[in-house]
């Protein structure tokens, strides 16, 4: 049965807020821009930004000294160059997960 003990209200409250952000953002969207053409301009700015959302949250990972921190994300980086979108999500949830169940007994 997997350890529960990081649930404290804390965290939950903090997902419940990120959550009710994410909505919120999307439901202003909506209300700003339904009814008016989008530009190309807008269109781009519109398409990069679920990709610059992931970044700002795996940013802090790169000022880590952690290597199973630092190896996804150079494999995440070379996936990048390889694949798409979800692909390179895919690569670097899976490496991450590697990373941390895998090389702390590996390096032991």
């Amino acid at each position: 049965m997997p350890d529960c003990s990081g649930l404290t209200p804390a965290f939950l409250l903090t997902v419940a807020c990120m959550a009710l952000a994410t909505y919120l953002t999307r439901i202003a969207g909506w209300l700003v821009l339904r009814g008016r053409s989008v530009g190309p301009r807008l269109r781009r700015v519109l398409d990069a930004s679920p990709g610059c959302v992931l970044l700002s949250v795996i940013a802090p990972s790169f000022a880590s000294a952690d290597l199973s921190e630092l190896a996804p994300l150079a494999v995440a980086a070379l996936a990048a160059t390889r694949l798409g979108f979800l692909g390179t999500v895919l690569a670097g949830v899976l490496s991450a997960a590697f990373a941390r169940q895998v090389l702390p007994l590996l390096l032991g």
